[in-house]
């Protein structure tokens, strides 16, 4: 099934995951990454709409912001932040695609189908993913982070926070 059905999160969201047999695995390598320090700047990706994003879309995401940034920084030279963590369960009834599948499928309008994949709920304006990084690489993060929008359903926007000293 395409993620482009899972847009919208229509309906109650289902999380117990405790009555699911065979609940699907958190494709999600890590939520944090780099070296904790004091840094600049804080880099946030915000969502623009409503929407649910698998959790593909957000690995794929964090991927491909990581790897641009790593290359520019290093590995120390960033902290990395996911801000979201996919909690609801997305379930799919599986049709019949063979010859007279269509007499089989009638009368099945609200069927509960099987657990197929995870996805999170973001509200408009939410943080997806964030960067603390110094002024030095602050181009670097921007450009990482518009790489990684591409790989997100709906629209997202940067935002640049002055963070001064603190540690993140």
């Amino acid at each position: 099934m395409h993620g482009a059905n899972y847009r919208v999160g229509n309906g109650q969201p289902f999380c117990r995951k405790e009555y699911i047999k065979g609940n699907p695995q958190i494709k999600i390598a890590k939520f944090q990454g780099g070296k904790r320090a004091n840094y600049d700047f804080c880099v946030q990706l915000l969502i623009n709409e409503k929407i649910q994003i698998r959790h593909m879309a957000i690995e794929s995401c964090r991927l491909s912001a990581n790897k641009l940034l790593e290359q520019a920084t290093g590995e120390t030279g960033y902290f990395a932040r996911l801000r979201i963590y996919p909690h609801v369960l997305l379930r799919e009834n599986k049709m019949v695609a063979t010859a007279g599948a269509d007499r089989i499928s009638e009368g099945m309008r609200r069927a509960w189908g099987k657990a197929t994949s995870l996805g999170a709920r973001v509200k408009q304006g939410q943080c997806i993913m964030e960067f603390y990084i110094n002024q030095a690489h602050l181009e670097n993060a921007k450009k990482a982070l518009r790489s990684a929008c591409v790989k997100l359903p709906g629209t997202a926007t940067i935002k640049v926070i002055p963070w001064g000293q603190m540690s993140p």
